[in-house]
This record gives C-alpha cells, structure tokens and sequence, in this order.
C-alpha cells in the first residue's frame, strides 16, 4: 500500500467512526429507537478495538465525537450555522480519552472496561453541561425517557446513572463479540445490568400524594406577532373550566408588562378564574430584554423569575467580540438577553411551583434546587417555533420525564406550537400534545409531601464523584504499569 493509499485508508476509518458517532442520537426522539440505545455504540466501540494504537484510537474517539455532536445539534443550524461545525470540532475532543480507554483496555480488562468507559462517558457528558461550554444536550440516559422503570435508575443518581447503565451494556457487548472466553460473564453484567432500573423502580419508596393540582397548559400553535399569539392565547384561555393554574408557553407576552396597564388589567381579569403563569419577552425601559415566568392572580401580578441559564447563539452569543459575525449569517442572538440571579420558586396555584424556561429544564442541578427551595410541581415553559419540524420538540419535551424521575415532582411543560406534555412524579406521561396540535390540555397532577425527596435530590451528583475516583484509579494503574515496564 502506498503511503497516499494508507492516508485514505486512515481517513475512511475515522470518517466511519464519524458515522458511528452519529447512531446512538436514533435512540432519541423522533426516531425514537430508545430500545437501541442498549447496543447502539457498539460499532463505534468495535472500530476503536480495532484503532493501530492508543494514539489513532484517541483520534478516532474524537471524530466519533464530532459525528454525534452534529447529529445530535443539527437543528441548531438556523441558530449557529457553520458555527455547529467548530462546536463538533471543538468538543468532540472529549470523546478522545472514551477512545483511548477502549483501544487500551477492550478485551485485556474486562472488568476495568466495563467501570471506565461509562465513567469517562458520564464525566464527558458532565463537562459538556456546564452552561459556560453551552449546556446539556442528548445525555444518553435522556434516551430511556419512555420507561419509567429504567428512569427509576434516575431517582437514585440521575441522569448519569442511567447513561452509565446504558454504557455499561453497550461495553459489556462488545466484550462478549470481540472475546469469546468473557462472552457468558458479559452478557450476564449486561442483563444484571438491564434489570437494575425495573428492581429499583419496584422496591423505591414513594411517598403518598398529599393533594391533587389541576394544570391547564396552553398551546397556540404557530402564530406570528405578538399581538396575534397573544389573542390566541387569551381566546384559548377564556374558554376552559377552572383550574388551579394555566400555564402559557415562553414568549407569550411578548409587550413589557410594566410599561402596559391596559395589557396587565386584562391578564388580571383573565385569572380571575385561574391564576395563569405567562413568560414575559420583551424590551423594558432601558432596552435590555430578559425572559420572566410571570403569576398572575385576581389582584395582578404576584410573582416573577427571571431565566437563569440562556441558550448560547440563540439568546446570547459567547465572546460576541470574537463571534459577533454569527448573528450576520444566521438567526443567532441579535442582543443578549440578560440572565436572572438563580433558580426560584414561585407560589401559584395554591402550592410552591418551580418555574424553568425552556432550555433550562435540560440542567439537573436546576430540578434539585428548585426542590430543595420547596417546589412541589416544576413548571417548564418552552417555544421552539424556530425547530419547529425537526427532532428538537420532542427532545426538549422528554426531557420532562427524566427531571420527574429524578426530582420526584411531577413535570409540565406549555409550549407554544408544542410538544406540551406533562408527567407524574415517576417519569409516567400524563398528557402529550405534539407540534400540530392546538388549543389546551387539563391534566391532574398529584403532588408529594414538600419535605419528599428522592436519592437523586438528596445526595446531587454523587455519581460523577464515583465516576472520577473510577478515572484517577485507572490513571494510576496506567501510571504504575508504564514505569515497571521502562528498562533500568
């Protein structure tokens, strides 16, 4: 083989494991081959096995990276454009020490693969949620959303014990494919490993409801002005039964409140029947916009959260000076949006709800406080108008179902051309009304003791904690094993 023909043979591998990259995002919605999700990294798996060295192995896990960072985020082109290919360029590094690991320790150690890939999965998953890299988006355990039983795995160490369980069957697969002599004790851990979330789902203590809160979330579809989504909003509104809360989509009110009493006297005679929570979106006085959960009661306004965690490019641009040029070539953040001080609960509906706005519901940290500042429902209010017919809605709406689980809470979310949805304190879906549906849903949730808490919003993130003691312990035999190997 000529060295130009071994070039091409190089970069044909990695553009494969580019491809490999970009199967585990079918387990998310639309797709929806959640069932796959268990095997789905398997081929990529395999073509790392098979890298010449540790070194190409690194490489190949860092184009397996890019290829998963592309498929999951290829809904962002309208927002960042050329941009998603420097985010999958840039962070798909995170996946080189996953490939590393698996050319180095797949089939010689079984046991440690199967600690130390889900570990340095999780912790992956873990930097790449810190709001200042851009935030979570598709963690693995999201993909098991469907399955309450699995997502009890999410009570007890949230979304990253379920995206470890899923890599840990996804490794022990390839154990058992790639070495025959570990293939009956892989495929048993791997079983084992299947059937923590039902065993746990059935032996969890749940405590009993203590009263029921009926919530009605709106959902007008695509309407463009403010004015005119407003009416629709307010049309809608005026013909339900009375609930505790009606819960309107973000950007609802899309006129500064404070500036408009004629608009604040209607909202205030609209919840004269049921309080309604509106997200507010627009310029105040001095010209800054912000995003605000809004209650409003029969005497006005009586509450309000500023969004904490804004959407990089779509609400703000990161280092604008340097990538200010985005906002010319694509729908990015004309202005920055100006963030709130933290997560806050709100009283509405008779109870202590927490309030997320869109993307924030993806941050588990973000569901843990609000409980532990004595949220007994968490309210999620969303618009994805600009994703409307790609795989984004359902994603963000399933994402409800994993902050249930893990919080205990039951989860709604009003959004304005949808998904709405709505779960139990479980992860169970109640309501489901998807992006051509029109008009309200009436769902009737039944919320735990305040004082309730699951592991998960107990304990925090214990699991990353176990995931970096699992990391430095294999560096150190890492470490240790190449010095009793130097001469001398």
């Amino acid at each position: 083989m000529t060295p130009s023909e071994s070039r091409r043979a190089v970069y044909a591998r990695r553009a494969a494991m580019l491809a490999a990259g970009a199967l585990p995002v079918l387990a998310f919605p639309r797709p929806e081959l959640d069932w796959a999700a268990w095997a789905l990294l398997v081929p990529g798996l395999l073509g790392l096995r098979a890298a010449p060295t540790a070194r190409e192995a690194a490489v190949r896990g860092w184009w397996f990276g890019g290829g998963f960072l592309i498929a999951a985020l290829y809904w962002t082109i309208p927002n960042i454009g050329p941009g998603l290919l420097l985010v999958a360029a840039v962070f798909g590094v995170l996946w080189a020490p996953w490939g590393w690991a698996a050319r180095t320790l797949l089939p010689a150690r079984p046991a440690a693969a199967m600690l130390v890939l889900p570990s340095l999965w999780v912790l992956n998953e873990y930097a790449r949620s810190w709001h200042k890299l851009g935030g979570p988006w598709a963690l693995l355990g999201a993909t098991q959303w469907r399955h309450p039983a699995v997502l009890a795995l999410a009570a007890l160490g949230g979304v990253w014990l379920v995206g470890f369980a899923v890599v840990a069957v996804n490794t022990a697969l390839t154990l058992a494919i790639i070495d025959r002599r570990v293939r009956a004790p892989a495929l048993a851990t791997a079983l084992a490993v299947v059937l923590a979330g039902p065993l746990t789902y059935a032996v969890l203590h749940r405590p009993r409801p203590e009263r029921t809160m009926t919530v009605a979330l709106v959902q007008p579809g695509v309407v463009h002005g403010p004015a005119a989504r407003l009416a629709a909003e307010e049309r809608i509104t005026a013909g339900l039964p009375r609930v505790d809360l009606v819960v309107w989509g973000e950007s609802s009110v899309g006129f500064d409140l404070a500036r408009s009493p004629d608009l604040r006297a209607r909202l205030t005679a609209l919840a004269a029947r049921s309080e309604l929570l509106v997200n507010e979106d627009a310029r105040d006085a001095r010209g800054r916009i912000s995003k605000s959960s809004i209650v409003i009661g029969a005497n006005g306004i009586r509450g309000r959260y500023v969004k904490t965690r804004l959407v990089p490019f779509g609400e703000y641009i990161p280092l604008r000076p340097v990538l200010g040029w985005l906002a010319h070539i694509s729908r990015a953040a004309g202005q920055d949006r100006v963030p709130g001080t933290g997560a806050e609960t709100l009283a509405a509906g008779g109870t202590r709800i927490g309030p997320l706005v869109c993307f924030e519901s993806a941050f588990p940290d973000l569901g843990r406080a609000l409980v532990r500042k004595g949220a007994r429902v968490i309210v999620v209010q969303s618009a994805t108008s600009t994703f409307q017919d790609s795989w984004a809605p359902p994603q963000h709406a399933s994402l409800a179902a994993v902050r249930a689980a893990e919080t205990g809470r039951p989860v709604v979310q009003a959004a304005l051309t949808g998904v709405s949805a709505a779960f139990d304190a479980q992860g169970r879906r109640l309501a489901w009304a998807d992006t051509d549906a029109r008009g309200a849903v009436v769902v009737t949730l039944a919320l735990p003791p305040a004082g309730a808490r699951t592991p998960f919003a107990r304990y925090g993130d214990y699991v990353i904690f176990v995931a970096l003691a699992v990391t430095a312990a294999e560096l150190s035999v890492t470490v240790v094993r190449r010095r009793r190997t130097l001469p001398g």
